[in-house]
């Protein structure tokens, strides 16, 4: 099978988890797709799905709150100084999402590690000023 496959890129992203010691709660080898967590990490439920061409991890971070008032200018704001990846909200405005997309073709061990580092850092500077908003 070609190195470039999807499903030996499944290989590879499963290989990088597993370095990274992140923990497989989940998986859909049919759709090529891995729940993984590392509460400590702030890391709950991050969906890995290989989705020929790109990788893409999400993780739900919080309904959006009733009464937004301020709450999407500062999700802006806080994407701002995110080092890869994004929050994002879904297409009917329900929910909050960290999300980043990596191309499969040339993926490699320090972008995967450094998206999962960059969700990690977003929840450790970013999660009590989030569950503010959440408790409105």
């Amino acid at each position: 099978m070609p190195e470039n496959s999807t499903s030996g890129a499944f290989e590879k992203v499963k290989g990088f988890l597993a370095e990274l010691d992140l923990e497989i709660v989940q998986e859909d080898a049919a759709e090529e797709l891995v729940v993984v967590e590392d509460e400590d990490s702030g890391i709950k439920n991050l969906i890995i799905d290989c989705e020929d061409p790109i990788l893409v991890l999400e993780q739900l971070i919080m309904e959006v709150p009733a009464d937004p008032g301020d709450f999407f200018r500062r999700l802006l704001q806080m994407n701002r100084t995110l080092v890869h990846g994004a929050f994002a909200i879904d297409e009917n405005i329900n929910y909050v999402f960290f999300r980043d997309t990596l191309q499969l073709a040339n993926l490699d061990f320090n972008e995967l590690e450094g998206t999962i580092r960059a969700l990690s850092l977003a929840m450790a500077e970013y999660a009590s000023e989030l569950l503010d908003f959440h408790r409105g």
